[in-house]
């Protein structure tokens, strides 16, 4: 085990017979330092800190076999007043986390949900979103188009949920209620914490609006609750091989200029993140499409020197997870025949990827959404890497600022 890792992370999880065994230790020796050692980038050392934040995430929310009352009263409160729609306001990494919250909740309650760019929302005419709730997510709580939006819907009557990483955010103070992620100060530009954890609190949101409505059985609950504890230690047993097989292939593609991201369901959201990681930290032109879009135009854009980062997941338990999982090796095998450079995300132990990618990074298989919170982290190591590579700050990418104040 890494020895920053040992000694700032104590992992909640359970055993076999569903036994709590460990409780994280706060966050607080992790984060209140002035110096990313022993890592030499913030970035590369908030990623290692995910298995702590996503601990403390599932420490604050959850509580034996379910929601702590102290923590979660305010948003069972707020989806208690869900009728049918959920519209979700966001900007950047927040709205990719917010296309990943509109599957799994839509898929879990039922509630029909709408995701926005919070710079256009606010320019929406009043009654394309009459009588639905409305969440703004947003890593600051400051963000300028995102609190627009959130006052905007707040003047509109409608009953408001901010999800961020800042509890006493403007955003925390003016919704309805505030439902806030647990991932510590992030001094890196990119989000890389901050971004699991949203998806992890919209999981978990996802499970209560199921609760609320009575669309999950108590057992289902619970398994899907001992799941979601197990997997901060299940991050952390494969970071550091996730790490040496992204090094490795971003010097690989060192002199790439261009790259494409493919992903289906709740993976497009990730193949959309993957590619704006690439943008904000390595300069490079990337774009993240669904991988039933890419013959529909995009597929003009695959050449030599043009890698398809291809995110081939599957939760074997889910019907439609594999029937998504076999449309991927299909095309997988075509864009191998057009001779495409491929990266794919896989399975552990799945070698028909294997033989047909250029290069393959294996994540442990998990149910279909915590997938996605694990698929996530070796691209954004490949997104470090490929920045240090080409000598880039990527802690301060030019441009960019850690919360945009101003539209």
């Amino acid at each position: 085990m890494d020895i920053f890792l040992e000694e700032h992370i104590n992992v909640l999880y359970f055993d076999c017979i569903g036994t709590k065994r460990s409780i994280l230790a706060g966050l607080s020796d992790v984060t209140n330092t002035n110096n990313p050692s022993p890592y030499p980038h913030w970035m590369l050392r908030e990623i290692y800190e995910q298995p702590a934040t996503l601990s403390a995430t599932v420490d604050h929310y959850v509580e034996d076999d379910g929601f702590r009352a102290n923590t979660c009263a305010s948003t069972f409160d707020w989806l208690s007043s869900i009728e049918n729609k959920l519209v979700i306001a966001a900007s950047g990494s927040s709205r990719h986390a917010g296309l990943f919250a509109e599957l799994v909740i839509e898929d879990l309650s039922g509630i029909a949900v709408d995701v926005e760019y919070a710079s256009e929302y606010c320019y929406r005419p009043a009654k394309s979103s009459a009588d639905a709730a409305v969440m703004v997510v947003s890593q600051s709580g400051e963000t300028a188009d995102t609190l627009a939006a959130l006052r905007k819907a707040n003047l509109a009557g409608h009953a408001t949920l901010a999800i961020t990483n800042v509890d006493d955010s403007t955003m925390a103070r003016e919704a309805t209620a505030s439902f806030p992620t647990v991932a510590g100060r992030e001094r890196a530009i990119p989000a890389t914490k901050s971004f699991t954890a949203q998806l992890l609190n919209l999981y978990l949101l996802a499970l209560m609006s199921a609760e609320v409505r009575g669309a999950i059985e108590a057992s289902e609950l619970v398994v899907r609750l001992r799941e979601v504890a197990q997997l901060p230690l299940r991050i952390e047993k494969q970071l550091k091989g996730w790490d040496d097989a992204m090094r490795r292939v971003a010097g690989e593609y060192r002199t790439a200029k261009n790259f494409l991201f493919l992903g289906r369901g709740v993976h497009y959201s990730i193949a959309r993140e993957g590619a704006l990681k690439l943008k904000e930290s390595a300069y490079l032109h990337a774009e993240g499409y669904p991988s039933g879009e890419l013959k529909h135009g995009p597929n003009a854009l695959v050449a030599e020197g043009t890698p398809l980062v291809m995110i081939a997941t599957v939760d074997r338990a889910d019907a439609d997870s594999v029937q998504r999982y076999e449309k991927v090796l299909l095309l997988m095998r075509d864009m191998r025949e057009q001779g495409a450079s491929i990266l794919a995300i896989a399975n552990v132990g799945d070698d028909v990827v294997g033989e047909l990618a250029s290069h393959t990074v294996y994540v442990e298989e998990s149910p279909e959404a915590l997938l996605a919170v694990c698929e996530v982290i070796p691209l954004q190591l490949l997104s470090c890497w490929m920045a240090i590579n080409n000598g880039i700050d990527v802690d301060h990418p030019r441009n960019l600022t850690k919360a945009v104040l101003a539209e």
